[in-house]
């Protein structure tokens, strides 16, 4: 007969999940009514984790095709996570806010309608299969092992105070040091101090319990409440998908295309003469911007010189027959790039509206996957900031070619009068900056492809050729 207190504990949800065979889970489970595990859903081709934002639904609330049951924080965008079956909700399994939940964890429960709703209410994450318990603390070596020499190195290491790992990984660490007293070792773990750096004042340098003290007492107190304290002061922000997910791509563009850069001044005066003439006569139809013109001429220089609008795939080169050009947009959570596609077939009116509806929608976190991967150019507009006269912009793989814009400036350039004398006129120019990846796009060609994009925007009547 089993001891009640261990019988209890061979039931707990937990320890049926690991040690249980399928038969037994199957029994295990039907204890409760039938219901419907919701996992963390992929939302896009690169998502690997989500994070739970809004809940649209409670415990109790019916659920019709269509609904949105919660907001997920994918790699790319907050995005609705519609559920496409009638049901009833259950039960949270993850709360709002929780971050880097791997795709096909359990995020929810849900039964069918007329459902027993109540009986969930202690329905764990371990009854859904996920999130098992972490593996128990390895066993501690023999005392008589023989206690490392330390280095210098070792001794001038900064004892870091542990506020990232839990319990069971710090005593897991402890057990691995063998030149550590007893006391000394529960203190460490009541106080989360790693002492792999720290030097023992015991004999043969074992380290003590005031050794541990000591160590606390130099992590947690304050660096700046007191005018001279030492350190700086500083907050970890914590980091969204998107934001590591944008990290992780510059860095790999960075680092592995081989970038160059070609600049050039262009003459802007025509440019606004013309959108100010199609912006009077509107009637509140539309409103051009420059950058309305910027990706059209980005469409028509892709056109004769297409090498630039091309991609980097498995060791091949991708030429597109169509000009799909990735915005940048700056979201709350980052920099995201929705797509007006085949922007050479169409109208300025046509793109402006394109480009407003799609950055709304992104900055609200509304985007579709196909509305922001994929494209085959890029162009990153900070002339809006008057301060930034000129920047260039890191290529957004695997394409080969992105455009930066800086501000539009008022530059003095000479001009000969009838009557021979030189005269001076202020020119509107802004100067563009294009990165290629070299292993796409040579030089010679990102030149030519410059020096079309400089023809069409400094007479841009024939943007509507």
């Amino acid at each position: 007969m089993l001891a009640p207190v261990l019988r209890r504990r061979l039931l707990q949800p937990q320890t049926v999940l690991r040690y249980a065979r399928p038969a037994a889970l199957a029994r295990f489970y039907a204890s409760y009514p039938p219901h419907t595990i919701v996992k963390m859903p992929a939302l896009s081709p690169t998502m690997t984790a989500g994070g739970i934002g809004v809940w649209q639904k409670k415990p109790g609330d019916s659920i019709s095709p269509g609904d949105v049951l919660v907001e997920i924080e994918t790699d790319k965008a907050q995005m609705d996570f519609e559920y496409q079956e009638e049901a009833v909700f259950a039960k949270v399994l993850k709360q709002t806010g929780e971050k880097d939940i791997p795709v096909g964890n359990p995020i929810a429960v849900l039964v069918e309608e007329g459902g027993d709703v109540s009986a969930f209410e202690n329905f764990s994450l371990a009854d859904a299969g996920g999130d098992a318990a972490p593996a128990a603390a390895a066993p501690a070596p023999a005392e008589s092992a023989p206690a490392p020499t330390p280095t210098p190195a070792a001794e001038s290491a900064p004892v870091e105070q542990n506020t990232s790992t839990g319990p069971v990984r710090l005593q897991t660490a402890l057990a691995r040091e063998p030149n550590i007293a007893a006391a000394a070792k529960r203190l460490a773990i009541e106080s989360g101090v790693k002492v792999s750096g720290l030097k023992g004042s015991g004999p043969g340098g074992k380290i003590t319990e005031a050794d541990v003290k000591a160590a606390a007492s130099k992590t947690t107190a304050a660096p700046a409440s007191s005018a001279g304290a030492s350190g700086p002061v500083f907050e970890d922000i914590p980091t969204s998908s998107m934001r590591k997910t944008i990290a992780n791509r510059l860095t790999e563009s960075w680092t592995q295309n081989p970038h160059y850069f070609v600049s050039s001044s262009l003459s802007v005066s025509k440019l606004l003469k013309l959108r100010a003439a199609l912006n009077a006569t509107a009637d509140g139809k539309y409103k051009l911007s420059v950058n309305d013109f910027l990706i059209k001429a980005i469409g028509v220089a892709s056109r004769k010189v297409p090498q630039a609008n091309s991609s980097w795939r498995d060791g091949a080169v991708r030429e597109y027959k169509t000009v799909d050009v990735s915005v940048a947009v700056s979201t709350p959570t980052g920099l995201i790039t929705p797509i007006v596609s085949s922007v050479e077939t169409k109208g300025l009116q046509a793109i402006s509206a394109s480009v407003k509806e799609l950055a709304k929608r992104a900055r609200d976190g509304k985007l579709k996957p196909e509305e922001y991967q994929g494209g085959s150019i890029s162009i990153s507009n900070l002339g809006m900031n008057h301060a930034v006269e000129r920047f260039t912009a890191i290529v957004n793989p695997p394409q080969a070619t992105i455009l930066a814009i800086g501000t539009t400036k008022k530059v003095a350039v000479p001009v000969e009068n009838e009557d021979g004398t030189t005269g001076v006129e202020w020119d509107d120019q802004i100067i563009v900056t294009a990165s290629f990846d070299h292993k796409v796009v040579d030089g010679a060609v990102g030149g030519e492809w410059i020096k079309e994009l400089k023809q069409v925007i400094e007479n841009p009547l024939e943007l509507l050729l």
